[in-house]
């Protein structure tokens, strides 16, 4: 691993090892999207180059399908793959009951079907991923462009009646244009501080015509592994409730993440 990478970028790529330390010969594999799973896929690659490993893996997001095919890691689609053995993915947020906040690299809705089309998710992250309440991270909630300004409305008015601190909705942009996902929608950001009942918002959110899916993973994700910049892991297991505390060991080379940019 590089030896000049900041302390954030070293927690990212702890986290991502460990978490492939999970993964078995055979298994298919849903490979998330942004720069923590940037991390995990090309840890992934390196396990296929020098240990042999045969898996398969399903992405996300056309960009996690291009950096999978570059490191010679196998990918199919989900409707191949039918279902899979583990998902790592990323979160933007995540609260003490492992219900997270995705959706900042605008692949959320890719992203929950695939998780939740897994026997286990493991989420990935920095320590500042990690807080007590949701929302202070906007949810994205990914919308048709059909009518995409009734949608926001409603969205807008559904959100007096919810318990959040704050209730901004702004249409996610590229550019001067509105940022367009990978299935050709929209995204809007609600700006809400703090969300006091995320299942709640998300059960109404989907009842909105127009809302494709939300950002909101609630009951999803199984283990969560935190990464320091010191090379220090926390793995918290939901289903157990235990946390372990491990430190990865690396060594400054040249090898196949001399090229990261993430």
């Amino acid at each position: 691993m590089p030896a000049d990478l900041s302390p954030i970028d070293k927690a990212k790529f702890v986290a991502a090892k460990r978490a492939v330390d999970f993964v078995e010969t055979g298994m298919k594999i849903g490979l998330g999207t942004g720069s923590t799973s940037a991390w995990m896929v090309r840890c992934l690659a390196e396990r296929i180059r020098e240990e042999g490993l045969k898996v398969v893996g399903v992405p996300t997001s056309t960009r996690t399908a291009e950096l999978a095919r570059s490191l010679g890691v196998p990918v199919t689609s989900l409707d191949e793959a039918k279902w899979l053995d583990l998902t790592i993915d990323g979160a933007d947020e995540f609260d003490p009951q492992l219900n997270l906040i995705k959706g900042g690299g605008a692949a959320l809705l890719q992203e929950k079907i695939v998780a939740t089309a897994s026997d286990q998710m493991i989420v990935i992250a920095d320590a500042a991923k990690d807080v007590a309440n949701l929302g202070a991270f906007p949810l994205p909630v990914e919308i048709i462009p059909f009518g995409w300004q009734t949608t926001k409305a409603l969205i807008e008015e559904m959100l007096v009646s919810m318990d959040v601190l704050n209730r901004d909705v702004t249409l996610r942009m590229n550019g001067d244009a509105p940022l367009v996902t990978d299935e050709a929608n929209y995204i809007v950001d609600l700006h809400l501080k703090r969300i006091g009942n995320p299942r709640q918002l998300s059960l109404v959110l989907n009842q909105i015509p127009g809302v494709v899916e939300n950002g909101l993973f609630i009951d999803i994700c199984d283990k969560v592994i935190i990464g320091h910049g010191d090379g220090r892991v926390v793995l918290r297991d939901i289903n157990s409730g235990e946390t372990f505390d491990e430190r990865i060991e690396f060594a400054d080379s040249d090898n196949i993440f001399a090229d990261l940019d993430d």
